[in-house]
């Protein structure tokens, strides 16, 4: 019976936790395709489309690290409804933006309390014990996968009845997402494991730094940075790879990215409770690095678009079960009062990636080839499957 009441109480945080990353997923999906209309009726310009791009992820790296830092001192709760809130009130903006500067503003209000997915992540961290940890990192992933599969999906949907509707939507359902969360989520850091945090300690490059070096840090977060520089290229670069060689179009293109999701989907809900403990992390962790890196490897040679299904399958395999599991591991290496801290220097480390990982894909694509994004790609998983080999000192 104490069992069944401490399950439940686990139980309402982790779900309002994945609600939280679901809900922050669908409402970027849903945004994010319009922003070029956006800028269009303001400015038009590819250019323009990729700088307000760009001004997310720097304003993401900027405030998601203090955010998260400020959790270890004040708590998670605060921090996850005060990250909520700005992003419905970004979506509010957004919606009656009538010039560029007011475009910019709600994409940058936006990054800046886009610290919600760190500190859910330090939520879970909080909360759960080894054995529940990288599930719940699973869950968070699954979440991210839902999220980004129904948020375009629903855009496409509500934007004939006007292009600011789906931006409303976006925006009601996150602040509705908020207000549960005011009723419903308690605290997961007690205060005798808050640490006190000092103006300069919030500084994102100075948290960075601190979790770069020596020691059993650098490594693991080394492996994420090459992960995610693996993946990012064939997420930006796809469509462009597959109108070269195989002729697709944007309906095909959404088939297969839903195709993506419901892989990840499926190995972060099904297949890493069932393997991880018949196999501990570090083996899934080192064996997804290395399916990633064959498969980006067969993306590179495949003949037929047909193909691209079994091979990416495996890749979503790989990377869904390893990016959970080096989280976790990440994780026990960190007390509880650091939590916030770790994840927001970990957010900068895959904003890093998101910014390089599609210019280095675009780069190659044009100067070396269709093949050479996903050539290049596998080239740099290997280094992270080494990477993740020297930090959890595994031999192969």
């Amino acid at each position: 019976m104490i069992g069944a009441r401490s399950s439940a109480r686990w139980l309402v945080p982790q779900s309002f936790i994945f609600v939280t990353v679901f809900v922050d997923m669908l409402g970027y999906g849903i945004v994010i395709p319009l922003l070029p209309i956006y800028a269009g009726r303001l400015a038009a310009g590819g250019t323009l489309v990729g700088l307000l791009g760009s001004l997310y992820a720097l304003a993401q790296s900027a405030g998601g690290p203090v955010l998260s830092g400020m959790s270890d001192q004040y708590g998670r709760r605060p921090v996850l409804l005060v990250s909520l809130l700005g992003t419905t009130l970004a979506y509010l903006l957004l919606g009656v933006a009538g010039s560029l500067w007011l475009l910019a503003a709600a994409i940058l209000l936006d990054g800046i309390t886009g610290g919600n997915i760190s500190t859910a992540q330090a939520y879970i961290a909080d909360s759960t014990d080894a054995d529940r940890r990288s599930r719940g990192f699973a869950a968070t992933g699954a979440a991210f996968g839902l999220g980004m599969m129904a948020g375009p999906a629903l855009g496409g949907l509500l934007i004939r009845y006007g292009l600011s509707v789906p931006v409303f939507v976006a925006a009601a359902i996150a602040g509705a997402n908020t207000l549960l969360g005011l009723l419903l989520l308690p605290e997961s850091l007690a205060p005798e494991h808050r640490a006190r945090r000092r103006l300069a300690d919030l500084n994102p490059a100075r948290q960075l730094a601190a979790a770069l070096r020596p020691g059993s840090l650098r490594g693991l977060l080394l492996t994420i940075l090459l992960l995610n520089l693996a993946f990012s290229g064939l997420q930006s670069n796809f469509p462009l790879f597959s109108r070269a060689r195989f002729g697709w179009q944007a309906a095909d293109n959404a088939f297969f990215y839903a195709f993506v999701g419901t892989c990840a989907v499926a190995t972060q809900a099904v297949a890493l409770g069932w393997l991880r403990p018949r196999l501990g992390e570090r083996r899934l962790a080192l064996g997804g690095l290395a399916l990633m890196a064959a498969n980006l490897g067969l993306v590179a040679v495949a003949g037929r678009g047909w193909m691209l299904f079994p091979i990416v399958a495996l890749l979503a395999l790989g990377s869904n079960l390893s990016i959970p599991c080096l989280t976790s591991m990440l994780s026990a290496r960190v007390a509880p009062g650091g939590q916030g801290q770790l994840m927001g220097s970990m957010q900068i480390v895959i904003n890093l990636a998101l910014v390089g990982g599609p210019l280095l894909a675009g780069l190659s694509f044009d100067y070396l080839g269709d093949a050479a994004p996903y050539a290049l790609g596998s080239l740099v998983a290997l280094a992270a499957l080494w990477a993740g080999a020297r930090a959890t000192k595994t031999t192969l």
